[in-house]
């Protein structure tokens, strides 16, 4: 299977996570006016767990390092899988939940609150798990990331205020899918060998825990987004039968969606032997910055806001791209 060797290529790898997270969440943005966001993240869904098979049996089932994807199922303990899939199941609460914030309260404020207080409580906690790169460094640049996010809950609520709305709902829905999108990566991580060359017996690579991780994301939106669709954040309830009345066109939206992330959670497990999962996971949430840019830049979420929202914005990016060059060093050497 394909393994990375060297920290500055799983820094790249990294770089691609976070612009893959901070970038799929447009796919939602682009169906949200004919599409129900319930009705896109089966799509997304289904976009995850392809990718991640795809490469199972591509880069996962190439070369002489490692084992072969297929191989690393068979051989894998039941805890191993429960813990794989867990991940799943937890990231796909988490994910809905912040998702649905996005459709209240936009990405340029979903992204920075849920996802930035997921890489502070992530890094911790997977630092815990792992003691890989300089503490200092790296919990100085997770404190600035946290200053940007500060920044960024003051500039929308002064917009929110502007405007006359009420973004207490959208704001709870993202800080409560970030505090479960911190747990996530630590399950997968615990399913896989620290070693991708020459794993241990009974624990998975990283392309086999990423596949069983989407499972889990799978079967648990049974439960989810059924309940979503009955009980729905915004909107009367949906049944099934209007995701079959989608077109294919809107139906590609959402898989592209799924696609995009898998992408990116693929390229960090795969980069996490190297960097070790703190500063992988952390990096891979600086997509918190791609989405703000997105939001700001192409979405106009800011439009028309004052001369002091735009300083905090400016102050957010540059507390964002500091913290991101600290987590980075970190890890050298």
């Amino acid at each position: 299977m394909f393994v990375i060797e060297s920290y500055s290529l799983a820094v790249v790898f990294c770089f691609v996570t976070m612009l893959c997270w901070g970038s799929w969440a447009n796919t939602q943005k682009l169906a949200a006016d004919s599409w129900r966001f319930e009705l896109f993240y089966w799509d997304y869904v289904i976009g995850i767990v392809l990718l991640s098979l795809l490469f199972g049996l591509t880069l996962g089932s190439t070369g002489t390092m490692g084992r072969p994807f297929l191989e690393d199922l068979q051989q894998a303990t039941l805890p191993n899988y429960f813990k794989a899939f867990v991940g799943g199941v937890i990231f796909n609460l988490a994910n809905i939940l912040i998702v649905a914030a996005i459709a209240i309260a936009g990405m340029s404020v979903s992204f920075p609150i849920g996802i930035g207080l997921a890489l502070v409580l992530g890094v911790i906690i997977n630092y815990i798990s792992e003691q890989k790169g300089d503490p200092v460094l790296l919990f100085l640049g997770v404190g600035l990331v946290t200053s940007a996010i500060v920044l960024d809950a003051m500039a929308y609520r002064q917009i929110s205020k502007d405007s006359a709305k009420n973004p207490a709902k959208g704001i709870k829905l993202a800080l409560l899918g970030g505090f479960l999108m911190s747990l996530f990566y630590f399950f997968v991580q615990q399913s896989m060998s620290l070693n991708f060359n020459n794993p241990l017996a009974g624990k998975f690579t990283p392309y086999a825990a990423v596949f069983v991780f989407s499972l889990g994301i799978l079967i648990s939106n049974f439960l989810f987004n059924t309940i979503l669709m009955k009980r729905p954040i915004e909107g009367s309830p949906i049944g099934y039968g209007e995701y079959f009345k989608g077109k294919w066109s809107i139906h590609g939206v959402g898989i592209l969606g799924g696609i995009i992330w898998c992408i990116g959670m693929s390229f960090s497990i795969i980069a996490s032997e190297q960097a070790g999962p703190a500063i992988s996971y952390g990096l891979g949430q600086g997509a918190t910055l791609v989405a703000a840019l997105w939001g700001v830049f192409i979405w106009k979420e800011f439009k028309g806001a004052s001369r002091k929202v735009h300083v905090w914005l400016a102050a957010m990016f540059a507390c964002f791209i500091s913290g991101l060059l600290l987590i980075i060093y970190a890890g050298v050497g």
